[in-house]
């Protein structure tokens, strides 16, 4: 009820004050309470509320008055130009994913999957008890708290074949997120300058954290299937790279899976090259048809740099992964991990391992399955029924995305304003090509709010699609 009356009082104020010349005088607060019936504390914290906005300001012993606007002189920062220079890196587009739709817009240009998606429960009990605990005031170790690092190892170790060494906590590193997990490991593992080679399409943060790393990035074509083992082999023999950037398991944005036998010929060019792979099981959470397949379950010598992360499973709030890498490319990450955050928060971390432990855990990534096919099947449905302009190469087994092929010549930027001018978010595929796009695509998330929506959608497309040709 405080809030409430607080509420109606700004809001009558700030109505008042836009019928008033500046420097007027606000009634006091004596008249505001017999006005609005309200008590001096809630009259005050609306009050408080119109300073901050800067329509009020508060004379103390003389009273609140309407803010005269000042004029502000522009800043001139022309001077950076010179100080800064060309810039360095060129930094990749997210495509957009990163904006924030309307509450009444169909999303389907996001990375993350809707709340509804999310284990709700489960993380604001877990966020209660780890603040409870010790881990709201210690200070974690540098590679993360053990019972978490455990957690990962035994994930992975779980799924190593009998008879092959499988990883353990000290093969770990915990990470804010999967994004500074690779910027590390790419610093790590690529001197300055040096190729990296890089799935083309591929994941946008991995490019940028690439930028980032200032290493240079070789593209290697990948479809439906993934990269050709043969293909592979001869840019790491023209390149002379050392590392491999791929996602085996539901690629962002192809949606594609590795095969056990292309998995395994992959690795034995990466073995064959003494080169690295880094892995990028992002998806891990997302099968729907299939089980995601790590790489890293069959490497006997250290070749497979594994990346994990929880955040679009659990929550973009609790930003939790892990590194798994052995011998001396784990001293490097860790190395530069701990000069680039010094630590993951202790609080973060204990409510991810607490939701982890949860038997509910379990129980919704088995919910979510039936839930994410449901949605990609409509998906699916609705661009082949209303947009059949749109080509799918085929239905992802996993993930939370599509990838449609647009006619030859689409103008895609303005395809996108198009269907945002109708309610409609979507990404341009370009973002996720390391070079020049090979063509013109869309990457369209079946994870977002509102599936009943998915028709009408694919019709907001097809028509944008029409007045482009």
């Amino acid at each position: 009820m405080f809030n409430d009356s607080s509420t109606r009082i700004a809001d009558g104020l700030r109505a008042w004050v836009s019928t008033v010349a500046p420097g007027a005088r606000l009634p006091s607060t004596r008249q505001l309470v017999a006005e609005y019936g309200a008590g001096p504390g809630t009259v005050q914290k609306a009050l408080r509320t119109l300073v901050a906005e800067g329509l009020v300001e508060s004379r103390p012993g003389v009273g609140c008055f309407v803010r005269t606007p000042r004029r502000v002189r522009p800043q001139d920062f022309g001077w950076q130009t010179a100080a800064l220079g060309t810039p360095r890196r060129r930094l990749s587009s997210p495509g957009g994913t990163l904006r924030l739709a309307p509450p009444d817009a169909q999303a389907l240009h996001s990375g993350y999957p809707e709340p509804d998606l999310l284990p709700q429960r489960l993380i604001r009990a877990s966020l209660a008890r780890a603040a409870r605990g010790p881990a709201a005031t210690s200070l974690p170790a540098s590679t993360g708290l053990s019972d978490l690092r455990n957690w990962f190892a035994a994930e992975l170790a779980g799924m190593t074949p009998a008879g092959l060494a499988a990883p353990t906590a000290n093969d770990v590193v915990i990470v804010p997120g999967s994004q500074s997990g690779l910027t590390s490991i790419f610093r790590a593992l690529v001197a300055p300058g040096q190729p990296l080679l890089i799935e083309s399409p591929t994941y946008w943060g991995a490019i940028r954290a690439a930028h980032q790393a200032g290493v240079r990035l070789v593209p290697v074509p990948s479809d439906a299937h993934g990269p050709d083992p043969e293909g592979l082999d001869r840019i790491v023999r023209d390149t002379g790279a050392r590392a491999f950037y791929a996602q085996p398991n539901y690629a962002n944005p192809t949606g594609a899976q590795w095969s056990s036998d292309r998995a395994e010929a992959i690795l034995g060019v990466v073995e064959s090259h003494g080169a690295f792979l880094v892995e990028d099981d992002w998806a891990h959470d997302f099968g729907i048809d299939t089980d995601p397949q790590p790489v890293a379950a069959h490497d006997t010598a250290g070749h497979v740099v594994y990346v994990r992360s929880l955040t679009k499973s659990m929550s973009p709030a609790v930003r939790i992964g892990a590194v798994i890498a052995r011998g001396p490319a784990h001293a490097r990450i860790v190395a530069d991990q701990s000069a680039e955050s010094m630590y993951v928060s202790g609080l973060l971390q204990q409510a991810a391992l607490e939701v982890l432990t949860d038997p509910g855990w379990k129980t919704h990534l088995r919910r979510l399955r039936s839930q994410l096919r449901q949605r990609r099947d409509l998906l699916v449905d609705s661009l082949a029924e209303y947009a059949p302009q749109l080509l799918l190469d085929h239905v992802p087994p996993g993930g939370l995305h599509l990838w449609a092929r647009l006619p030859d010549n689409t103008d895609t930027d303005r395809l996108v304003r198009d269907c945002e001018a109708r309610g409609v978010y979507v990404a341009s595929g370009h973002g996720w090509f390391p070079a020049e796009p090979s063509g013109d695509y869309l990457r369209v998330n079946f994870s977002g709010p509102d599936p009943s929506g998915y028709p009408a959608a694919a019709q907001v497309i097809a028509a944008a699609l029409a007045t482009r040709h």
